[in-house]
């Protein structure tokens, strides 16, 4: 093979990375945060709510950075994907993003009125419960397949494709999944009477997302010819038992560090774990596809020359975020103050 072409392929291999690795972050950082949103229903006192919004005020915005990151990187490097997966999940996306807004507006709203302040709760429940759906609703969508035409660069499908059972599954089980991220941030953030019940509900939560894992897991494979063959034939049999038995570990420990143990971080980084490990066999079941099973990131790529311009500057811009992120959280590390709080 020519040096340009192995250039390319790693290219585009850093580049499906890089892309992979930003929703994996968003995902992780915002699903605690979206979760919290949700949560917000289940307390009813002011001084509750206040807490559990002041445990992620200071950083919830920087999470929403490697959503534009993600969404932004696959629009430069793989344009053609970008192209076929925005028509199919027009929909979803959108309900989204207006969630987010509404969300990310009743963030600062709810502080500066008394009168109106039950009307931004609402906002911020709604807008972090429809997000957190849409975002399951999309990836249940995309995983089950993108009609597209026999040019094989343009959508073919109809307006409604992405409403099945299988997506609205998926919808549900990130929503339970993303209220386990918050509960488990909550023991870790709070204490007292707020941090016993999210304790209680995260064994709640933790059973609900493993019941949803399993479901999704075994109803996965019989979506593509593709899944079926990558995770029950050759090395995909032993793999597949593999995060099978990794999952339900993760998920024992986070329960013993919750009751037996009751540790206030722990429960919160297993839950992480659970999902990054998910995350991963999600990519282990859709590669080399980016459009599950219809083009190959490589077919999707962009020209080399346009790679390698963006990756310099990705590798400029992503340390710093990195940095950002990091020092914003150890910054606001620790239990949150009742009595102050950031607001």
């Amino acid at each position: 093979m020519p040096i340009v072409d192995n250039i390319s392929f790693d290219l585009t291999f850093i580049w499906a990375f890089l892309i992979a690795f930003a929703v994996l972050v968003y995902v992780i950082l915002d699903g605690f945060d979206l979760g919290l949103g949700i949560l917000f229903a289940t307390e009813r006192e002011r001084g509750d709510r206040d807490i559990i919004m002041n445990t992620v005020a200071p950083v919830w915005d920087g999470n929403e950075t490697w959503l534009v990151l993600g969404g932004g990187g696959l629009l430069a490097a793989f344009p053609l994907a970008y192209a076929l997966i925005l028509p199919a999940l027009y929909a979803p996306l959108i309900a989204m993003l207006l969630a987010l807004i509404f969300r990310g507006v009743a963030f600062e709203f709810r502080w500066r009125t008394t009168r109106w302040r039950g009307v931004w709760d609402i906002a911020f429940i709604g807008g972090s419960t429809m997000a957190s759906f849409a975002q399951g609703v999309a990836l249940g969508a995309l995983l089950q397949g993108i009609e597209i035409d026999q040019t094989g660069r343009a959508y073919a499908g109809g307006w409604w494709d992405w409403l099945t059972p299988f997506s609205i599954t998926v919808g549900l089980g990130v929503v339970v999944g993303y209220m386990l991220l918050g509960a488990t941030w909550l023991v870790m953030k709070t204490g007292g009477e707020l941090q016993d019940r999210m304790r209680t509900r995260a064994w709640f939560y933790g059973i609900a997302t493993v019941g949803f894992i399993i479901v999704v897991s075994l109803w996965t494979p019989f979506l593509q010819e593709g899944y079926y063959a990558r995770w029950f034939s050759g090395w995909g049999i032993p793999l597949a038992g593999l995060v099978g038995l990794s999952v339900i570990a993760l998920a024992l420990l986070m329960f013993r560090a919750l009751h037996v143990h009751r540790h206030d971080y722990w429960p919160f980084f297993l839950a992480l774990a659970m999902f990054a490990l998910c995350f991963v066999g999600l990519g282990v079941s859709m590669f080399p596809y980016i459009v599950p099973v219809e083009v190959t990131i490589w077919e999707a790529a962009a020209p080399r020359n346009a790679q390698v311009f963006m990756l310099i500057g990705a590798s400029i811009l992503i340390p710093i975020i990195l940095a950002y992120t990091a020092y914003a959280y150890w910054v606001f590390r620790g239990k949150i103050d009742a009595d102050t709080g950031y607001h």
